[in-house]
């Protein structure tokens, strides 16, 4: 009888241990390594991190305390609803020549630092341009990149620019913040 009994424990215990694993396996999120992270989804029924479907650059500009020049184009924005702080990512193409004036709008904490050589290793931020399509500007040489202010006026926790080479004549303008 004591046999019987310290087996149906062990197999209770099996059980148990089996439906947990299955739990944490099913938690662990191979969604995130396939790309469901990225996909869109619906604010009311998914836990942060998740994209908003309808982040338009006029509002995300906002948010950013930004105004996009009326020269702009392809101009991009994406909002990322996170567990405490909000990513708040716009990306536009401007002329080169109006680059400088437009930085100098945003004040930045200190001039911007040229770096010629992408960042080494793999960059993942948290809030990649990589949802606009974009390369990262960290995998870019020759970048202008800097803070603007952290932290900064109302909700806005941090603003980082960075401008990189777009085409002839081009550059493309990479604003990353967090409210």
């Amino acid at each position: 009888m004591k046999g019987a009994r310290r087996w149906e424990r062990c197999a209770a215990l099996a059980g148990g241990a089996a439906v947990l694993a299955g739990l944490v396996a099913g938690c662990g999120g191979a969604g995130a390594q396939d790309g469901a992270r990225d996909a869109p989804r619906s604010p009311g029924r998914q836990m942060p991190p998740y994209w908003l479907d309808d982040a338009a650059p006029p509002a995300v500009a906002r948010q950013l305390h930004v105004t996009v020049p009326a020269t702009a184009t392809e101009v991009k924005a994406a909002h990322q609803k996170g567990f405490q702080d909000d990513g708040l990512l716009l990306a536009f193409v401007l002329p080169s020549s109006e680059v400088d004036g437009f930085v100098a709008r945003l004040a930045p904490e200190r001039p911007l630092r040229t770096r010629q050589e992408p960042v080494a290793g793999a960059v993942k931020p948290a809030t990649p341009f990589a949802h606009l399509g974009l390369p990262e500007p960290e995998s870019l040489p020759g970048v202008r990149e800097g803070q603007v202010c952290a932290p900064c006026r109302g909700d806005l926790n941090f603003l980082q620019v960075a401008v990189a080479r777009a085409g002839e004549g081009t550059a493309r303008v990479y604003l990353r913040g967090s409210d």
